[in-house]
């Protein structure tokens, strides 16, 4: 059964997105997403995206405003709708964190983060570029934010 809702933040610094990679435990394919998950019991959605930064990049964050709601488009969906939310870092250092549900840390782990350019995307790895579920959020978001 579909999850409701993924609350995933856009984390922005001087003009760059924070990203963070997956990589998966059978055979080491990596992706790049936002941060984000679901929203645990008795939370509300900016603790669920405040809780989600924390853990998967290091940082905290101030959840500004929600930016974009969207169907889930991922051909493997788990949820039915997307939730992105504006995120200012208050604290911390950008790192690879962790998954603390069993069942996704079972399949990947956070390999690595990377602030990438909202402005150019000359920077932006090729397999970001290719992604048919990312890449359409990353342009979602530059246009959300005056970029594209």
């Amino acid at each position: 059964m579909k999850r409701h809702t993924r609350y995933q933040g856009a984390i922005v610094q001087d003009g760059k997105l924070l990203i963070i990679s997956h990589r998966r435990h059978d055979n080491g394919h990596e992706y790049w997403v936002l941060p984000g998950g679901g929203i645990e019991s008795g939370e509300t959605e900016h603790e669920c995206v405040v809780r989600e930064m924390q853990e998967e990049t290091g940082l905290q964050v101030r959840v500004e405003r929600l930016l974009l709601q969207k169907p889930d488009i991922a051909p493997a969906a788990i949820y039915q709708q997307i939730n992105t939310y504006l995120c200012t870092p208050i604290g911390g250092v950008a790192s690879p964190g962790y998954e603390p549900e069993i069942e996704a840390s079972a399949v990947y782990s956070i390999h690595a983060v990377r602030w990438i350019s909202l402005a150019d995307e000359s920077d932006w790895d090729q397999a970001v570029k290719q992604d048919v579920v990312t890449y359409p959020q990353l342009q979602d978001i530059r246009a959300a934010l005056g970029y594209a």
